[in-house]
């Protein structure tokens, strides 16, 4: 059982979160990341960085809407368990007495309960799925019961392992609509979105909202540049990867999984959800239950979802001990969405490692810079920290500082860090840093006084 969310810790970690997600989007390339936090009740931090559209530079802004891919199967989940409760199926079910044109198909034998845990040994998405690429357009419900009822649809036999599949999670929404008689996506809006009150959050795409998606991206790995790709209509996966939203209602939406919540499902039903079932590869943390992805972050167990859309990578984590949602939601293919969403709770961690401080740090902090890269200087915890933001872990190996004046001392950390030595801070008349002298000796400039010359040569 983890501690209570302590709320000046919280406070601390949300300050340094913003300037971390601000450095990232840019060091990393990123055009665009949307970030939103909810935490002791409410949506406690929404901010966006870079660009929505790059091409005529429209800056990215917390109402920008983001295809959220793979997130829409917690909303599959969801709607399965809301039908279930209902008693208008089963989860042990064989999905064929829901979608008849399959009855007698490899697919129609696998049940309900299978196919959300990705345990149906359906094919991911096909033999042919350059709908991946926009080379062709994501399949019709025609196409997609053609597909299904390929003798290659199956392709391991149920319950043998964890095995992702987008074909399996678009029959899920075949049986949705055979159960609810309606639609998939009038079936999630009114009982999911609408029930919540959330207007930023949809089952397909919008073409009257058009002008409210951020662009997405190629990625830089295979070109110089990024290109812009369309937003398009997924059709009949829509259950498997159809959904927008932004970032403060993804975590809103995610706040009625937690306990307590009874506005879309029982805390039975959001317990077998979260339950894990499956581990989805080599490492052990990273586990499957029904249409939820659970993992550890450190030492906390967390469930939620990602989301790869051409252009659009995205994650969101849940902490349900302490009631934290974080979601981050970027615009390339190649978008850091996971590293920057688990960055929050490594900074919560490092902030409740140790005892609360009491002195009043904040003077300290800032970015700053010299030849060799980029220290920041960071309260978290009553405490003062030095740590490098281009890393992956913004709370990997800091360096403990002990204030006396305006002398830090480094306390900890390993012994490459300067053990024992200080950093010198020279104050202006209006208490702002203007320079630091490093525990190794090394002056640092505060990043935007900082600039370098067209050649680095030996100062005369």
């Amino acid at each position: 059982m983890s501690e209570a969310l302590n709320p000046e810790n919280l406070r601390e970690a949300l300050t340094y979160f913003d300037s971390w997600l601000r450095f990232n989007q840019h060091y990393q390339r990123v055009p665009g990341v949307q970030a939103a936090v909810y935490a002791e009740d409410s949506v406690v931090f929404s901010k966006a960085y870079g660009r929505a559209d790059v091409e005529n530079d429209v800056p990215l802004t917390e109402q920008h809407l983001f295809r959220i891919a793979s997130h829409s199967k917690t909303f599959t989940g969801t709607a399965v368990f809301q039908l279930a409760e209902q008693g208008r199926l089963r989860l042990d079910d064989k999905v064929s007495q829901h979608v008849t044109e399959i009855v007698g198909t490899p697919a129609g034998e696998r049940t309900v309960r299978e196919l959300l845990a990705h345990a149906g040994g359906i094919t991911r998405d096909s033999d042919d799925a350059d709908w991946w690429q926009l080379a062709t357009a994501f399949p019709d419900r025609d196409q997609l019961l053609a597909v299904l009822r390929s003798e290659t649809s199956a392709v391991i036999p149920e319950n043998e392992r964890f095995k992702y599949s987008n074909i399996g999670y678009g029959l899920l929404g075949l049986v949705i609509e055979a159960a609810g008689g309606t639609s998939y996506n009038s079936y999630v809006q009114a009982a999911i979105v609408d029930k919540l009150g959330l207007s930023a959050l949809g089952p397909e795409l919008d073409p009257a909202r058009l002008s409210e998606y951020a662009a997405g991206y190629s990625a830089l790995s295979y070109a110089d540049t990024r290109v812009p790709i369309e937003h398009v209509d997924t059709r009949a996966l829509a259950s498997a990867t159809g959904f927008f939203g932004n970032a403060r209602d993804l975590v809103t939406y995610f706040s009625a999984h937690l306990p307590g919540d009874d506005r879309l499902l029982s805390d039975k039903s959001k317990r077998e959800m979260q339950h894990p079932l499956w581990t989805t590869g080599s490492d052990e943390k990273a586990r499957y239950g029904l249409g939820l992805a659970v993992n550890k972050v450190g030492d906390r167990e967390v469930f939620g979802h990602g989301g790869g859309y051409p252009g659009h990578i995205t994650r969101t984590l849940v902490d349900p001990e302490q009631r934290v949602v974080v979601s981050v939601l970027t615009n390339a293919i190649d978008g850091p969405a996971s590293q920057l969403a688990e960055g929050l709770f490594r900074l919560l961690d490092l902030a409740a490692s140790e005892d609360r401080g009491d002195q009043d740090l904040t003077r300290f902090t800032g970015r700053f810079a010299n030849l060799w890269g980029i220290t920041d200087f960071v309260v978290l915890g009553g405490r003062l920290y030095a740590t490098d933001p281009t890393g992956p872990n913004p709370a990997d190996e800091p360096q403990p500082l002990e204030v006396d004046g305006d002398v830090a001392r480094v306390s900890g950390g390993n012994g490459y860090g300067s053990y024992g030595e200080a950093y010198r801070f020279v104050f202006g008349a209006n208490g702002t840093v203007e320079s630091v002298r490093g525990s190794g000796g090394l002056r640092y400039d505060p990043i935007d006084k900082f600039s370098l010359p067209e050649r680095v040569t030996v100062a005369q």
